[in-house]
């Protein structure tokens, strides 16, 4: 993580459940960004997959737990330090907790996800959204 030492790195929760993956739209862009995956600063002493479902609950009240790892870069729209976590619901109903920072929420299959995000997604988590995802 010495690449950006003046900015926490962030954890991104990669929710898929019933074919459709979990995204949130938030008030304030970071960067171009609008739609994209639970996420949030990594606190000093967690990992990054502990970040993950704990911003997941912040936010959305929705409980997963971690499955792996799926990858990690620097951002190229942010520059911060992103850890992709693929994760499983394994309670609750999402909705907006945390309405301070998020305006919506939406459950997207893979044929409309260009629809929110229209742009590439890192490799390993296009990968992984190719395989889980309905069509």
């Amino acid at each position: 993580m010495t690449e950006n030492l003046e900015k926490k790195a962030i954890a991104a929760a990669v929710i898929v459940n019933d074919g459709r993956v979990l995204l949130v739209r938030r008030k304030v862009k970071e960067g171009s960004l609008s739609w994209q995956f639970p996420a949030g600063e990594i606190e000093d002493g967690e990992s990054p997959s502990a970040a993950a479902v704990r911003e997941t609950r912040e936010e959305t009240g929705l409980g997963v737990k971690d499955i792996s790892v799926l990858g990690d870069r620097v951002h190229p729209n942010t520059g911060r330090t992103m850890f992709y976590v693929a994760c499983q619901v394994v309670d609750g109903v999402a909705t907006i907790v945390d309405d301070d920072e998020l305006a919506e929420f939406a459950w997207s299959g893979g044929a409309q996800l260009t629809e929110y995000v229209p742009y590439p997604f890192f490799e390993p988590v296009q990968e992984y959204l190719d395989i889980h995802l309905s069509k």
